[in-house]
């Protein structure tokens, strides 16, 4: 990313980066790699990554965690923008939004999975979605076909599940891009949106309904398959 940034394309691009250190010695060694890894000496967008567990934002927000790392990160012109990133439990982002407001700060962004399944199952949309417009928070919606499990139960299209995710009160809808075909599919699916009538989102939600119970087709909600910070705790510090 660092060289493809190089030759004025920086300037021209919100660059964003995660780190999954809680304690604020970790944190600013992932911040400091981070920048020297990208060749930049400042990040947009600088996100606590896989807050995915009840005592994550304790340990973000205590003395000597995370967020004084990314403060300071901050204040000294490294960071520009503050967020949050987590795929398991909307609980848990609520929980890491009620302690942030606890401390007297305010998260810039959310990022979290978005999609036709997530309506129907403790759902981010339904929970946490209407608290980051109210507050302003930016939207960061991910996993719109399940990585890619929600198209293996053959109940809708791809482009159907990134026209719901463009759909909702979003700042961005993030989908991987891993084949040329891939980026044209999101791309046209761009091209092609427009916003959604009341009948089309209920057509979209009866056909994923009886798939979408259990979270059988959003492991990264029922499993550890997705948990980064599971299988390589050190990367907490």
């Amino acid at each position: 990313m660092g060289k493809a940034l190089r030759d004025g394309y920086r300037q021209r691009a919100f660059l964003m980066t995660k780190i999954d250190g809680r304690d604020k010695k970790s944190a600013a060694q992932q911040i400091e790699e981070s920048l020297r890894r990208l060749e930049t000496d400042r990040i947009d967008l600088l996100q606590f990554h896989e807050i995915i567990r009840m005592d994550d934002a304790d340990r973000v927000f205590a003395t000597g965690g995370a967020m004084e790392a990314a403060l300071e990160a901050k204040k000294a012109g490294k960071i520009r923008y503050i967020g949050f990133t987590g795929h398991k439990s909307p609980d848990i982002h609520l929980k890491m939004l009620n302690t942030a407001a606890s401390h007297q700060f305010h998260f810039d962004t959310v990022q979290m999975p978005l999609n036709v399944m997530d309506a129907h199952y403790d759902s981010f949309e339904k929970k946490v979605l209407p608290v980051l417009v109210k507050d302003d928070i930016g939207v960061l919606g991910m996993k719109p076909m399940g990585d890619p499990f929600i198209l293996e139960s053959k109940t809708v299209t791809p482009v159907e599940c990134l026209h719901y995710a463009m759909n909702l009160p979003t700042s961005v809808v993030i989908t991987g891009c891993d084949s040329m075909q891939i980026l044209e599919q999101a791309l046209n699916a761009a091209r092609s949106f427009r916003p959604m009538k009341p009948n089309e989102i209920e057509a979209l939600l009866a056909k994923t309904k009886r798939a979408a119970q259990h979270g059988k087709y959003e492991l990264y909600k029922t499993t550890h398959h997705f948990d980064g910070t599971y299988q390589n705790p050190r990367w907490l510090g």
